[in-house]
């Protein structure tokens, strides 16, 4: 697949311009909730009001709890910092894809492209984007920057994610995550796109990783990316078949009739607790089948009112 060109030829994003002006920037503006014109800022700290100085920043709220009048001080941040992370595993190669394109992704597919496209609109507003990609190791790191060397960098990352054959990697999502958290300091915008299919970790564990990226008030958003057809619904035809994990290598024969309704009623559980636990913890839940329109489900997204603070 050709990054740029398919970028271009997405439906939702050939006004780019209007898409980041309505959208992006109303976002990044409540994320920032700047008190100052020109630029924005992140709240410091409080300091004693000193008499002649302006009213403009004393913090009524504390004053009526303490009795005595404070300002807030605020730290100078030019722009919104965004980090993109990508799970790398096997099954994010699922289905195994010849050429990809607009309308035939797979799950590695989608999320290269949609994190493609968050870098463009980002680029827009003069953002800065880093990336972390991980499997069963930690592949890759880049924080946060705006120049356009670095961009066609991270483009090229992408590209090449696409390019490498699917090897047998399992997912170590509880490991990186948490590494990962520990590496962004400054509050950050958090895209994260995985299947959150790893076999020998509990799910407590996975939420807890989850959990960790809301660190430092960093705003998280997860693209739970499935091909809902076959993970979820389990539509294979009713013939005998040997099924393997493209990560371990295990493999089982039998025929999909006979454990469709157990192996669904498994599945939706297991979202509704993920779901469930995105909601409790004030992370953005994004439902990403690779069966739909991607136009519909970036578009959709974006045009959401996104308010963060």
């Amino acid at each position: 697949m050709n990054i740029e060109k398919e970028l271009h030829e997405t439906g939702g994003f050939l006004n780019l311009d209007l898409l980041a002006k309505q959208v992006v920037e109303g976002y990044i503006s409540g994320m920032h909730k700047s008190p100052f014109h020109g630029f924005s800022a992140e709240f410091a700290e409080h300091k004693i009001y000193n008499t002649g100085e302006s009213t403009r920043h004393i913090d009524w709220k504390l004053f009526a709890k303490t009795d005595k009048l404070y300002t807030r001080r605020y730290e100078e941040e030019t722009n919104l910092r965004c980090h993109l992370i990508l799970d790398n595993s096997a099954s994010m190669h699922y289905p195994k894809l010849k050429n990809q394109s607009l309308t035939s992704l797979n799950k590695i597919g989608f999320s290269v492209l949609a994190s493609a496209c968050l870098m463009h609109i980002l680029k827009r507003q003069r953002d800065a984007v880093g990336i972390s990609i991980y499997s069963d190791e930690f592949e890759y790191y880049a924080p946060e920057k705006s120049s356009e060397r670095h961009h066609h960098m991270l483009l090229n990352k992408l590209n090449e994610i696409l390019k490498k054959p699917a090897k047998r990697k399992t997912t170590d999502t509880y490991t990186y995550l948490h590494q990962i958290a520990e590496k962004l300091k400054r509050r950050s915008l958090i895209f994260l796109f995985t299947d959150m299919f790893q076999a020998d970790t509990d799910e407590e564990k996975l939420f807890e990783a989850l959990r960790h990226l809301k660190y430092n008030r960093h705003e998280v958003i997860l693209f739970h990316v499935m091909d809902e057809k076959r993970e979820l619904e389990f539509n294979f035809e009713n013939t005998p078949r040997r099924f393997t994990d493209v990560e371990t290598g295990m493999e089982v024969d039998l025929y999909s009739d006979n454990i469709r309704e157990n192996y669904k009623k498994a599945v939706e559980q297991y979202l509704a607790e993920l779901r469930m636990q995105c909601a409790k913890y004030r992370i953005k839940y994004v439902e990403a089948d690779i069966n739909k329109n991607f136009d519909n489900i970036m578009t959709a997204y974006l045009l959401e009112k996104q308010k963060f603070g």
